[in-house]
């Protein structure tokens, strides 16, 4: 069995008549065969001639359908003395008892403060367009919740950062986390001045114009954070 270092593998990347190979747990695999592997690029989002051992755990199929292909050689482990992430010994026989934990946590938990910040610029507007008080109020509940959902989401992006990409500085996190801290103190700042003012958007002048800016601002950060956290989940493909 040919011993790739991680450059050797990187130029198998089915480009340019190269041949198509990646790497799962220490072996290398020939996929040049495969049809979702065509130009070596899996799915608009993986590219041949790396190390998939991470990303595949987020694939819907099992790391066993590379054993259709034939194993070509090994891959040496390069890394500087203390690049290895260090994992508390408790942690990693509990990523090993159940994987999902290592990438999964923040894309379940995401999702909660999405959809309470939505509803809350939802209910907001629908409230000044119907003037019904149960709309508004629904609005201050979803709000609410939206805070320590939030706080949950934030920490479980922090740990999937420190676990996969070992903490590096990347653009699109740094985004993220300054954007996820500035909603979480938009959140807390409208439900304390909502709960100090209950008529504080009605009507919506002065004051009530703020606080609908910040609800609708509330909005459009979380598209952004979510445009970012699409773009280190499902990267776009550049040519």
């Amino acid at each position: 069995m040919k011993e790739f270092t991680p450059e050797e593998l990187a130029r198998c990347n089915g480009e340019n008549d190269a041949p198509t190979y990646v790497a799962y747990q220490g072996k290398v695999y020939d996929i040049s065969n495969s049809k979702m592997w065509r130009s070596g690029l899996h799915m608009k989002r993986h590219r041949a001639g790396a190390d998939l051992s991470t990303d595949i755990q987020a694939a819907p199929h099992q790391p066993d359908v590379l054993e259709r292909f034939p194993q070509v050689g090994v891959l040496k482990a390069e890394s500087e003395p203390g690049s290895e992430l260090e994992i508390p010994e408790r942690l990693a026989r509990l990523l090993k008892r159940f994987p999902m934990l290592r990438r999964h946590p923040h894309p379940m938990t995401v999702h909660f403060p999405i959809v309470f910040v939505f509803a809350t610029a939802f209910f907001t507007l629908l409230y000044l367009l119907t003037g019904v008080p149960s709309f508004e109020a629904t609005a201050l509940h979803c709000l609410w919740l939206g805070i320590p959902f939030t706080m949950v989401a934030i920490s479980t992006g922090l740990y999937t950062w420190w676990l996969n990409y070992q903490a590096a500085p990347m653009r699109a996190v740094t985004i993220k986390k300054r954007l996820s801290l500035t909603l979480l103190t938009v959140m807390g700042v409208l439900f304390v001045w909502r709960m100090a003012d209950p008529a504080v958007i009605s009507p919506v002048s002065g004051a009530g114009f703020l606080y609908l800016l910040l609800v609708l601002l509330m909005f459009l950060m979380v598209c952004v954070i979510g445009w970012f956290g699409a773009e280190l989940t499902f990267p776009i493909a550049r040519d």
